[in-house]
């Protein structure tokens, strides 16, 4: 079986970016720090990312959140049940109309379980630098933020495959 990539003696890839803004996606799908989980969960799954970066309410980055940081909280999380002096299920049953269940909520916010660290980068930035950058710090991600630190665009290291050219 052959690679659909084949290297050819003395020719590399080629960025064909030059800047953070010609990397980048605009517009970035982001999660509210004062979601709950529940919601970043379904944002999540729902766009089929595998992380978000997370904003304040003046939409600046103030962490990442990931596939990987709900597992932990889900894998860290300990519930704990009511014993039965305290709670009779025949008071509670009568109370939820019949075809209702109760679910019990988790209230945990994204701002509890998000990565609290900001990789960032402005539009203008050298597309070298940025993919160099990413590689340094071992990331996936990095937020592009303008001058007063909003949030503009997200660089995924997708985005950077998608701007190699053989």
């Amino acid at each position: 079986m052959t690679s659909q990539l084949q290297e050819r003696p003395g020719v590399g890839l080629t960025l064909r970016a030059t800047t953070a803004a010609e990397l980048m996606m605009p517009n970035p799908v982001s999660i509210r720090d004062v979601a709950t989980i529940k919601e970043a969960l379904a944002l999540l799954t729902d766009h089929g990312f595998s992380g978000a970066p997370v904003i304040d309410k003046a939409g600046r980055p103030v962490g990442v959140l990931s596939r990987s940081d709900l597992l932990v909280h889900e894998r860290e999380k300990v519930e704990y049940v009511k014993s039965p002096e305290f709670y009779d299920p025949a008071d509670f049953a009568e109370k939820v109309p019949a075809g209702f269940q109760v679910e019990r909520v988790d209230r945990t916010m994204v701002r509890d379980v998000m990565t609290p660290v900001v990789f960032s980068v402005v539009a203008e930035s050298i597309a070298k630098n940025v993919v160099s950058q990413m590689l340094g710090l071992k990331v996936h991600r990095l937020c592009v933020v303008d001058e007063s630190g909003v949030l503009v665009g997200v660089i995924s290291a997708l985005d950077v495959l998608r701007q190699l050219r053989g």
